[in-house]
This record gives C-alpha cells, structure tokens and sequence, in this order.
C-alpha cells in the first residue's frame, strides 16, 4: 500500500482535493469510465518509499538530477512530497498505436576469443551479429483506458509544475486530437500555445495505404501553466540568405534605419525566428546518437524545446523518459533533470548516457510493491506461466479477464489481474470492483461458479468485501487474491565465478593496469537469457528449409557473450546501499569496451581492473537482455 495519498492541489474539503479545473458535474470529453478518473484524482497520488539505488558524480551535485525507476503518478507524488517543482515538462507517451516496440538483444563476442575474431575480419557490421529480440513495453490500449490514464497523468504533472512552466505533450495521429482535448480540461484553453509540427522526411515510412499521403509528421502540444511562462525566442537557419532592411530602435519604436543621406539600409539575413513547422531529420540508423531503443528521439529536437521554454538552472523533467534524451540535452545545456520511467532498460540506458556525457546524478525506486520483470509488458508475460493452470483467450470467457483456470471441482474460473501497464488498475478500488460485480459478471455465456480478482493494492479490503456482498446479484463468487506473492516468484538471480586478485599488469586491453585489484570473471550462468536463445533457436529451427537454412546461437561454455555490464562498489558490501561505482566496463554490441563512461576500442577480455588500496566490497552484472545481479565480493 501506498505510505499515504499527496493531493493532487494544496487546497482539502473534508480531505479531498479541490480540483480546479473540474468545473462541471460532468467531465467535458465524455467516453465510458471517464467519470472513474475523478474519483481517483479526489483520493489523490500514491506515495510510495523511494529507495536510493546509485549515486553517480560528486554527490551535491547529484541530489541536483533525479532519474527515478516508477510511474508518473507515484514520481509526481514523490516530488509533490519532496516540494520539488519542474520548470519544464517534455513527455513523449505511448502513442496508443496498438504497436508492440521491440529490444534488439545482441550476442557479445566471447571475450577469450576476441583477438582472434578481430584478426580473422577487419570489420564487423552490426547485421552480421547474432541477435533475438524482446518486447520492450506494449503500446496496445484501449481508447477509453488510456484517456483515463493520460487524464490522471496530466493532472499529477500540473501539481509539480512551477508557475512559469510549460509543458511539450509529444504524440501522433492516433490519439492526439483526444489528448488535445484533455489538455484543454487539464490546463484550460487560454492555456494553449501551439501546435508544432515535426517533420521527419527521412523517416521509413513502411508500408504506404496507396489511398492515403505518406505519414511524415508528429503533433505536439504546447501549453503554459500560467500567463507567466518562459519562452525564449528561436532562430533557426534559413536555407538562402534573404536580404531585408536594417532595423534599429528610435524613441522605443522599431524602425528600419537609414544612412546619412536618409536612404533605407539592408543587410543579409541568416536566420530567422522558428515557426510552428519543424524540419529536424529522425536519427537514421548511423547516427552516432543511435542506441538501438524503439522510439528514440533525436537530441536537436529536445535541444530547441529546452532553449525555448527554459533557462540555466532550470528543472527539466521527462515522466516517460525512454532512451534519456530530454535528460542527456537538459544537461549539456545546462538545466537540472528528471528522468522518470517504469521500465528497467530505460534507466539503465539513460544511466550510462549520462555517465558518458559526464552527469551527476542520483536513482531511485519507487516501492510501488510491483517486483517487474525488466518492464510491465514482459512482467505481463511472464504472469501467464506463474500463475498455475492459467491458459488465455479461453472461449466464452471475454477480453476483460486475463484468461481462466479449469478445474474439476469449479469448472472454468476466469482470473483478473491488473494491467501493470495502466497505473490505474494497481489498486482494487470500488469503481474496478462495481465494474466487475456489475457489468462483467454478468456478461458470461457459461456458468460460471467463481471468478479470481488479483490486486498489487487494495484500497479498503473490508470496504471492498461489503461492497461485493451487498451488490452481487449473480451466484458467482469473487475471490480476492494478492498478486505480488506471485510476482516474488520473478525474481531469479544470475550466477557469476570470479576471482580477485592484485592487479595484474598482464590483464590485458579493457583490464587497465597498475595498482589495484584485478576482478576475473570465470564464468556467467543466465538461465533466463539461454531461455530466450532457446526460444529464438527453436524458432528458427522450425522455419529452416534446404533454401534458407537456420544457424543457431551457440553459447561457450564459460557464458561471458552473455555479460553487458559490470561494476565494483569498493564504499560499502550493504545490500541496501545506494550503489557507488568504484570502477565499470560496458562491452558493446561489436565487443568493443567502454571503462568507467569512456568508450574505447579495445576488446574486452573478461577483467575488471579497480584501482586504490580497498578492495571491491560488491559486484553487479547486467546481462544482454537488461538483468542486473549484484553479489558480495568474499
């Protein structure tokens, strides 16, 4: 459960939030469910523990940038709680495209091999290499669900944005002209600013309907929070040099100078001041900013929003933070930053960005009481096989339930379980259980003796209870089951060999020498990578054929390909310290190593070289696919 509610506005009725905006009875954008929203944002945002995780940089400077692992709404609430306001707001959320975004997991080079490789091929492209992918998070919502969740999400944002702030919403044309709308709910019409329109020619356009125009444009909403916003003019580069009059200032006025013989004077001009129409390029995929994550967004495009609607020193904030670009550019223009995300490789992602770009700063998790598996979609996955006997898309059984278990005493027995995607349905409140007690028990088609409704939190278990004694007309049973105990079931460490010893001048490239400690990494064991192997070689066996025939992935023996990143804290063995990287290697996708944020083009050779007198206290891995282990060093 939630430590406590943060309204949504410092002003309380009774304990509840007075929502300034919400001047009606009923809610302007009218859907189904759309007045549930209100009674969620009455109750207010739940704050949750914040667990220190890792502190990069010199530490003051660090308490300065947040990159926080945890919803929008529970960020919200933590700033809310820790009277931080942002200054700034870019957030580019799902799309509602109904797209799945895919991760491109890269088998490394074993690194005892790596000499070798790289003298039998002088260059390796990155298609040549053996690679699987997985879901990164899904963007397949329903319509009605997501605008209640944006509703929420952008009513959170508005709580922790200072006065002068302004907020960019990125989007397309699948749901923009609804979210359009809510913005207006959220921060009123007189609030809107512009529309801009970002062009991105160079994108693949994929598939092309041949009775529609090609799709090379996305929409995103300006608004301010108060008449007082920042806004600092852009100028951007004309394609020709336009000659135009000289202009000077005479008694306050603008007015076009002239020379000593009263005749108008011209110069050339270079640039001009940025209209609402965008012409920045996608990253292609050469791009040196290009981090193989679905949905990356190019640095020029967040470059001209913070300059705009920001100053040095200013809060920057991005609550659906991706790769980490809004933080990155924040940074190197000098802005403070948040990066707030609920999936575990975005944090890694944004984590080494800015280690390489030179940034201090502090992460975070947000105990939220959901242990996920990499993100909510692989999390929602994986609930299939833990759950005992679950099978999905079961006949007779509608779309609401997450599927139905089958047994000879109770027959068919459909399971709820919240969407860990939708931050809404985490708490088991009375307007999911009136929709469940009232509407879907009694659309089934089969009898049906008992229904199972797994909860992360329930807000009143006893209140909850009454509820469905006193208004389930049907015979079928509600049972209420905790869902976290089955999420503990996801968590499976790796299993690591090791060695340390003093530092040893032969370590090899990627190693380092000098004084210090040597780690030696013997062996990696991944059971839930060789899984995914297994998966893709399985796969590919059975689509094999004389024509195009399947080569498998082959793993050694001592599993090093499998190995990411890995880090030493020499300050503290406490498991439940914020971690301090005492010394890290990063191997990319072609092998070559990145020590301690500096890329490099030495191969890796399974060392992690730690200098100084103390030895490494704990270690931490990251396998290719974003699992993180961290072991007492003995």
């Amino acid at each position: 459960m939630p430590i406590q509610y943060i309204p949504y506005v410092p002003n309380t009725v009774q304990g509840q939030a007075i929502l300034a905006n919400l001047t009606h009875t009923q809610r302007l954008l009218r859907y189904r469910d759309n007045d549930q929203v209100v009674q969620r944002i009455l109750r207010g945002m739940p704050l949750y523990e914040a667990l220190p995780v890792e502190v990069v940089g010199d530490a003051a400077k660090a308490a300065q940038n947040l990159v926080i692992r945890g919803e929008c709404l529970a960020a919200c609430a933590h700033l809310k709680d820790r009277k931080i306001e942002v200054d700034l707001v870019y957030i580019d959320p799902p799309f509602a495209s109904g797209a799945d975004y895919a991760k491109k997991v890269y088998i490394r080079r074993n690194p005892l091999l790596a000499e070798k490789v790289a003298a039998a091929e002088q260059h390796m492209d990155s298609d040549a290499l053996r690679a699987f992918e997985e879901t990164m998070y899904g963007d397949i919502w329903n319509k009605e669900a997501y605008l209640n969740w944006m509703y929420e999400n952008l009513m959170a944002i508005k709580s922790v944005m200072s006065d002068t702030a302004s907020i960019y919403m990125h989007l397309d044309w699948h749901i923009g002209h609804y979210v359009k709308i809510l913005m207006d709910e959220v921060f009123g019409e007189d609030k809107f600013v512009n529309e801009i329109v970002w062009r991105y020619p160079n994108k693949m356009s994929g598939a092309v309907n041949s009775k529609s125009f090609v799709k090379t444009h996305d929409s995103i909403f300006i608004y301010s929070k108060s008449e007082e916003n920042v806004f600092n003019v852009v100028r951007v580069d004309r394609n020709e040099p336009v000659k135009q009059s000289k202009r000077v200032k005479v008694d306050g006025k603008n007015m076009r100078a002239r020379d000593d013989s009263g005749n108008i004077t011209y110069e050339m001009s270079l640039d001009t001041k940025a209209n609402d129409v965008w012409d920045i390029p996608y990253i292609a995929s050469t791009d040196p900013q290009r981090l193989d994550y679905a949905t990356q967004k190019p640095e020029a495009l967040l470059e001209r929003i913070i300059k705009a609607s920001s100053n040095e020193g200013m809060v920057v904030a991005d609550f659906f933070g991706g790769s980490g670009v809004t933080a990155k550019v924040a940074n190197s223009l000098g802005r403070r930053f948040i990066h707030c995300d609920v999936g575990v490789n975005s944090i890694q992602t944004v984590r080494d960005r800015l280690l390489e770009a030179g940034a201090a700063f502090t992460i975070s998790s947000l105990q939220d009481g959901v242990s996920l598996f990499r993100n909510p979609q692989q999390t929602m996955d994986k609930l299939v096989k833990l759950i005992p006997g679950l099978r999905q898309q079961v006949e007779n059984v509608g779309k609401f339930w997450f599927g139905s278990i089958n047994s000879s005493t109770d027959g068919e027995t459909p399971v709820y379980v919240p969407d860990l995607i939708n931050s809404q349905t985490k708490v088991l409140d009375i307007p999911i259980i009136n929709t469940i007690v009232n509407l879907e028990l009694h659309e089934f088609t089969i009898d049906v003796k008992k229904v199972i409704v797994y909860y992360v939190d329930i807000e009143d278990k006893a209140a909850i209870e009454r509820f469905i004694n006193d208004n389930n007309t049907t015979t079928t049973q509600v049972e209420l089951r905790d869902l976290k105990t089955v999420l503990h079931e996801m968590v499976l460490e790796d299993a690591v060999q090791y060695r340390l010893s003093p530092a040893d001048a032969g370590a090899g490239a990627g190693a380092g020498v000098g004084a210090g400690y040597t780690l030696h990494i013997e062996q990696f064991v991944s059971d839930r990578v060789m899984q995914k192997i297994k998966a893709f070689n399985d796969k590919g066996a059975l689509a094999a054929s004389e024509k195009k025939p399947f080569t498998p992935i082959i793993i050694s023996d001592t599993g090093l390909e499998l190995i990411e990143w890995l880090s030493v804290d020499c300050q503290s063995a406490d498991p439940a310290a914020a971690w301090h990287s005492s010394a890290e290697v990063k191997i990319d996708k072609l092998g070559y190593v990145s020590a301690d944020g500096v890329k490099t083009k030495a191969f890796w050779h399974g060392t992690l070289h730690c200098a100084g007198e103390t030895p490494p206290k704990r270690l931490k891995i990251r396998n290719i696919c974003g699992d993180e282990t961290a072991i007492a060093i003995v």
